[in-house]
């Protein structure tokens, strides 16, 4: 009789390249495949609104996938130990395997869940799924973390090479008697209130839409990557970051496929987009040197940071409803609100505007992106924002400030982002249609444009913004210097 062993996912909801899986069945074991929802462990980072959504999803895909190789997928809600220790029981379970993750509280968590099932006598075993690299195993040359990208991913480049991904396992043992699982809805993932209808029409979580969609984009977009990614009015970016956060393709599949499919290889065409992989593995590698990073500044100054406190309310929520009166702004929130994602590019230029002209913490922005991307994943939020802002590792100085109006005319130059998302502002010409309040009364006119009526006025001068926030930062510069 194969030995039953349980298989706790976490992030990495896929059959193919699942280390703890193909583990299991490359021993000829009995594997269980079980989830549990313990939103209580991940406090205060559990996932958002957007991310329970696509999590809930995620696994109505696994489980049919599961079950059309025979097995399926139990879930369970609660304490984490407490019921991987039952489940063992229940099965008569000999073992625990899992993927690894990085994020304070998991590692935190993993590690007291690791020495306690051993103490029980079962034997655990957790692998490398997650990243290229472990956090640990790329050191500068005194062996201290690496706070700088370029230095950390010429170290990474000089040893990538991937093993091929490992693959799905062409059929399962049926599950053991003895451990019911939850009905999905039980895990109370999706909303009370439907508005999830834009997510629903914009995305298909789970492994198969993953796959496919690394297919088409190493296919047809890959190869114009350095060149449309910054534009978001054209398809140029791979979408990928959601299946990547839930494990529904790995990095090592992301990466192989383009390696085989691409002229060139990683080096090749595809390089610029190779390197946002590089991007993913350096974030991994700051969050957990640099644990206390998704909540404070990796550079202390901003500690003393005069962050706005008159009209700060009103403003944050101007920001977050797309409302500021600065098109490429507005179009970008209302782009997160409507489909849990937004474009990278103007994801820099919204955090900016929020910190730098609006002079708004950093960390308010980054609450309200875990709450509504598809995406959000700790180490990557936590990197952006504080890239954005100035005070993180590799961070753009503060004193450079994304001018929203120069980057709306250089990446959406004919408006069609703004338009899709800010439409009533359509009818403007494209002159104007970055800056309306800079537009003749006759044009804002014949365009049906109101402003302070049916579009607002810009809730900062930007120029004079710009340089309140220089003055800031004159403030706390030299502190500690």
């Amino acid at each position: 009789m194969p030995a039953t062993v349980i298989i706790w996912l976490r992030r990495d909801l896929r059959l193919a390249d699942n280390p703890a899986l193909h583990l299991a069945v490359a021993r000829g074991e009995r594997p269980v495949p079980l989830f549990i929802d313990a939103p209580a462990e991940e406090d205060p980072w559990s996932p958002g609104a957007a991310g329970r959504w696509w999590l809930h999803h995620s696994l109505a895909s696994l489980d049919r996938q599961l079950g059309a190789l025979g097995s399926g997928l139990i879930l369970a809600r609660g304490d984490s130990l407490s019921t991987l220790r039952a489940a063992a029981q229940a099965l008569g379970a000999e073992a625990v395997y899992w993927n690894r993750l990085y994020d304070p509280a998991a590692v935190a968590r993993d590690s007291r869940i690791k020495q306690a099932l051993r103490s029980d006598g079962l034997c655990c075993e957790s692998l490398k799924a997650h990243v290229l690299f472990e956090p640990w195993e790329l050191a500068t040359g005194t062996r201290d973390p690496y706070r700088v990208f370029t230095a950390f991913w010429r170290k990474a480049t000089a040893t990538l090479s991937p093993e091929r991904p490992l693959p799905a396992p062409a059929s399962l043992p049926p599950l053991p008697e003895g451990l019911a699982s939850l009905p999905l809805h039980a895990l109370g993932l999706l909303p009370r209130i439907a508005w999830d209808g834009g997510l629903a029409a914009a995305w298909d979580p789970g492994e198969p839409a993953a796959l496919a969609r690394l297919q088409t984009f190493v296919d047809q977009a890959v190869a114009g990557y350095a060149q449309d990614r910054d534009l978001p009015g054209v398809v140029g970016t791979s979408r990928l970051s959601p299946h990547l956060h839930l494990g529904e393709v790995s990095p090592r599949q992301v990466l192989h496929a383009v390696a085989d499919r691409v002229p060139g290889g990683l080096a090749g065409v595809a390089e610029p987009f190779v390197r946002e992989i590089g991007w993913r593995e350096f974030a991994h590698h700051l969050l957990y040197h640099f644990p206390r990073t998704p909540e404070e500044p990796l550079d202390s100054r901003f500690s003393a940071f005069p962050w706005r406190t008159d009209g700060a309310e009103a403003l944050l929520a101007a920001w977050q409803r797309g409302q500021t009166g600065i098109p490429l702004v507005d179009a970008g929130m209302r782009e997160l609100w409507h489909t849990g994602w937004m474009h990278n590019r103007v994801r820099m230029v919204v955090a900016s505007l929020l910190t730098k002209h609006l002079r708004l913490p950093w960390q308010a922005g980054a609450r309200w992106f875990w709450d509504t991307l598809v995406d959000a994943d700790l180490a990557a939020n936590t990197l952006g924002w504080q890239w954005s802002a100035g005070c993180g590792a590799d961070a753009a100085p503060y004193f450079r400030v994304f001018n929203p109006v120069r980057q709306g005319e250089r990446f959406d130059p004919r408006g069609d982002y703004v338009r899709r998302w800010c439409p009533e502002l359509a009818a403007l010409p494209d002159r104007w249609i970055h800056q309306p309040w800079a537009a003749p009364e006759s044009i804002l006119r014949a365009a049906g444009v109101s402003l302070g009526q049916n579009y607002p006025a810009p809730v900062v001068d930007l120029a004079e913004s710009r340089r309140e926030a220089l003055a800031a930062w004159d403030q706390v510069k030299g502190v500690g210097a």
